[in-house]
């Protein structure tokens, strides 16, 4: 698989299928893993971080279960590249960084990922569409074993799994729920809900995760602790959260929908007409809107389009998919140009 074939390939997570898809965009387990022995990639030298990059791309080749995968080297990307694969969550801003000793293994399907010498030596994560934690822990569970068949993963009796931040250490799993939450924002309700995911010891991120905002209405809710607990209490525990999240985000488009329906359907209308017709418009514009359009889909005001389609075009719109499409850079206003353009297209009913 090469770099450019996953352009014009609906990722896993886009497909707008799932339980919950309404309001659950995704589901993703992550699995922090260290090697024996060896430094922490903030700790190790260039030949132990090259060492460690051939004995994961290593294990990798050897795991049948992962023979559809793809191990792309960071060295051999170019900075469009790179933050096309953070555009797709393939991997995190922070592995972009620096190039040295990393790569990224993707699989066909945009399911699994697996970044190698991040902050930890692998990071691997399983996406799927909507609100499907257990899934996702059931495949990448058998990733783990079959990869802790083939390297020693350095894992303490007492502790758990070693990492290089403390609050990953014990399972070192993260699970994150990626949710839009248009009616709670618009019925000032948001910041109640979010100081109480606080107080649980959950955390909220926005669409990229660590480090960015909320943008378009899209909340990413994960653990933030994992000593002491079973990978089953942690998916539990976010799994009881987010219902109570979408329980409460449908009761608020009910009273958004019963006491002024005429202005929803204005704002929503509104919105899908100027993608329709806009000929310039930026990133953060385009997701808002969007995730307006997105919304009147959910409450049948909106009939003409589906998941897919409006989930694909959160992604296709960001910089780097444009460029990648041009096969150019592009200026900020040439690519606020092409945007527009790519939706009026891909919104002509």
């Amino acid at each position: 698989m090469k770099l450019n074939d996953i352009l014009n390939h609906t990722s896993e997570w886009l497909k707008g299928e799932g339980p919950n898809s309404n309001i659950v965009i995704s589901s993703r387990i992550r699995l922090a893993r260290n090697l024996d022995k060896l430094p922490f990639p903030n700790w190790a030298n260039k030949k132990q971080s090259e060492e460690v990059l051939k004995k994961v791309e290593g294990a990798i080749a050897g795991v049948d279960y992962l023979k559809k995968t793809t191990v792309f080297r960071l060295e051999d990307l170019d900075s469009v590249d790179k933050q096309f694969l953070v555009e797709r969550h393939l991997m995190s801003h922070e592995h972009a960084q620096k190039a040295d000793s990393k790569a990224v293994a993707v699989d066909e399907e945009e399911v699994i990922s697996i970044m190698i010498n991040e902050e930890d030596h692998i990071r691997m994560q399983v996406m799927q569409s909507g609100f499907n934690l257990f899934e996702a822990w059931s495949i990448i569970n058998k990733i783990d074993d079959l990869l802790a068949k083939e390297l020693p993963f350095a894992f303490s009796a007492d502790l758990g799994y070693l990492t290089a931040c403390p609050t990953n250490t014990g399972t070192a799993m993260r699970g994150s729920v990626m949710l839009h939450l248009p009616a709670l924002v618009m019925t000032r309700q948001i910041d109640r809900v979010l100081a109480a995911i606080s107080k649980l010891s959950f955390t909220t991120r926005g669409l990229y995760g660590e480090g960015t905002q909320a943008t378009g209405n899209f909340f990413q809710v994960s653990n933030q602790v994992s000593l002491g607990l079973s990978e089953d209490n942690i998916i539990e525990n976010l799994n009881g959260l987010i219902r109570q999240i979408i329980e409460q985000e449908g009761q608020a488009r009910e009273v958004m929908l019963s006491r002024n329906r005429s202005l929803l359907e204005d704002r929503i209308n509104r919105a899908f007409g100027i993608l329709k017709s806009a000929h310039i418009i930026s990133s953060q514009e385009t997701t808002e809107l969007l995730s307006m359009v997105r919304m009147g889909y959910d409450l049948g005001i909106i009939k003409e389009l589906d998941h897919r389609r409006i989930n694909e075009l959160f992604i296709i719109t960001q910089p780097a998919h444009l460029q990648k499409l041009e096969n150019k850079k592009l200026s900020v206003q040439e690519r606020d140009v092409k945007r527009a353009e790519i939706i009026r297209s891909r919104l002509k009913i």
